[in-house]
């Protein structure tokens, strides 16, 4: 491995950080293969059982477990010193604080969303302005197949194409954030 890397200066690439690079790609490699074992483990036991809910659940557990352990491998790879990791994470942490505001509230929105049971795919609801059944549920917004004019909107002298339950044919995405 030494004689690949040797007197490779190659945007600073030396043999430490080739290992490493080694190391990650087949971390990432073996996640992936871990995640199809997974899905495939899940639809095998569900097999037979169609229930929505448990489906999507599953899902999202393998998603939320991959991403962790995604995390936590590529800290382990690269950090071996804990100084420069609180320097990394310190760092990462008040970038993240302060760009990604609304993301962070909107995933916190969808864990209130499933902690609390408020709604689940193939619910009628009615969600920042927009009313409709909810045909998915992500991490970051929430998509609602449309009906009828929004309650906000609806009155005597606008006349609409499409009258009270009907779906109007748009496919409309709000971001979980607006539950708060």
């Amino acid at each position: 491995m030494q004689q690949i890397f040797e007197g490779s200066k190659l945007i600073g690439v030396n043999t430490e950080i080739g290992l490493k690079l080694l190391l990650t790609l087949a971390f990432l490699v073996a996640l992936w293969l871990l995640r199809r074992v997974a899905n495939a483990s899940v639809r095998e036991v569900l097999r037979g059982r169609y229930n929505e809910r448990i489906w999507f659940l599953a899902g999202q557990g393998i998603n939320l477990f991959a991403a962790v352990l995604l995390i936590l491998g590529l800290l382990a790879i690269w950090f071996d010193n804990p100084n420069r990791l609180a320097t990394a994470v310190g760092l990462v942490t008040a970038g993240v604080a302060f760009a990604l505001q609304k993301v962070i509230t909107a995933l916190a929105g969808y864990f209130v969303i499933l902690r609390a049971n408020i709604f689940s795919v193939g619910d009628r609801i009615t969600m920042g302005g927009v009313r409709g059944d909810v045909i998915e549920l992500g991490f970051i917004h929430t998509t609602i197949m449309e009906m009828g004019q929004p309650p906000s909107i609806q009155d005597t002298t606008s006349p609409s194409w499409v009258k009270s339950r009907q779906f109007t044919g748009r496919i409309v995405t709000v971001t979980n954030e607006t539950i708060f």
